[in-house]
């Protein structure tokens, strides 16, 4: 468990290109540790990372430890309807089995009170991400995508490793 004081900043233009590599530094672990070797090209892509970036609503944070950058999430919140997403979520490399993940997370549900619902999404073979979500932040399984039930608002099939099967959750705040 980190002692370490973990904070949220809004990431600066001029950190993206780090935040975006470290990101995708995280995500291939898994990718390389179930399939051997990551697709061509970075995972997410750099086009996918920036649209996800640049979408209404987003807010993208830097997860600091005691001031020092350890890792990042992507929110969208809609002001409206109050039902926000974790869009994306990284601890960098060698931050992980230390607390930092939730500890991060209670920092982004303190930072935004007035969420009724968070949702967020996992590929199948992520079963550190599923424990993480379930078991530590509370979050419940809502949905399974595969190919007789597509997700017909993330990326294709082809753009993930694993057939693009993945998991939807849902965490109800009150």
């Amino acid at each position: 468990m980190t002692s370490n004081k973990i904070t949220l900043a809004v990431a600066e233009a001029a950190d993206l290109p780090a935040f975006k590599r470290e990101l995708q530094e995280a995500f291939a672990v898994a990718v390389v540790e179930e399939f051997g070797a990551l697709p061509d090209g970075p995972i997410p892509s750099d086009e996918d990372l920036d649209a996800s970036i640049a979408a209404p609503g987003a807010v993208t944070l830097r997860i600091l430890s005691d001031g020092q950058k350890v890792g990042g999430a992507v929110v969208t919140i809609d002001d409206v309807t109050q039902r926000n997403s974790l869009d994306l979520f990284f601890i960098s490399l060698g931050g992980h089995g230390r607390g930092i993940g939730h500890a991060a997370w209670q920092a982004i549900e303190a930072r935004y009170p007035q969420t009724l619902v968070w949702q967020t999404h996992t590929p199948y073979f992520e079963k550190r991400n599923i424990h993480f979500y379930v078991n530590k932040c509370g979050f419940r399984i809502v949905e399974f995508f595969n190919r007789h039930h597509p997700d017909t608002h993330r990326p294709s099939p082809d753009d993930l490793p694993g057939d693009g099967e993945a998991f939807r959750f849902e965490k109800v705040m009150r």
